[in-house]
């Protein structure tokens, strides 16, 4: 049976696993910095365990009132479509307890997130340190 649970230390590699798999090098690349983040103040992170195995995580920053920011969210690709994603985001969201979640997305997941009550806006994420000499920030 799958659980939704609050991240703990002995879910990071399973986290680093899935981020590894979808090809995201920012938590794998420093583990110790990963932990720090995921178990940051203001930053919910909860886990989809079943026997042990983690089989996906989402990361959500809230004010604890009304706003939160879905940073990152992974199920293990072999586990999609077992509503382990949503069980993931109702959970981090209960948990940080906000009224209302703003994220970005992934072109392969944006069915799934319309399929939750939204509206769409545009957005953008903005790489400051990703830029030439001649751009200013």
């Amino acid at each position: 049976m799958v659980e939704c649970v609050r991240f703990a230390p002995e879910h990071l590699e399973g986290v680093l696993r899935l981020c590894i798999a979808e090809e995201w090098p920012s938590f794998p690349a420093d583990p110790e910095r990963a932990l720090r983040i995921l178990t940051a103040p203001g930053v919910t992170t909860v886990v989809a365990v079943e026997d042990g195995n983690v089989l996906g995580f989402a990361e959500l920053f809230s004010d604890g009132e009304l706003q939160a920011y879905l940073a990152t969210m992974a199920v293990d690709a072999a586990r999609r479509g077992a509503g382990i994603g949503r069980a993931l985001v109702r959970a981090a969201l209960g948990l940080a307890g906000a009224e209302r979640v703003d994220l970005l997305s992934e072109d392969h997941a944006v069915d799934f997130y319309r399929t939750f009550p939204m509206f769409e806006k545009p957005g953008f994420r903005l790489y400051p340190f990703h830029r030439s000499p001649d751009e200013q920030f």
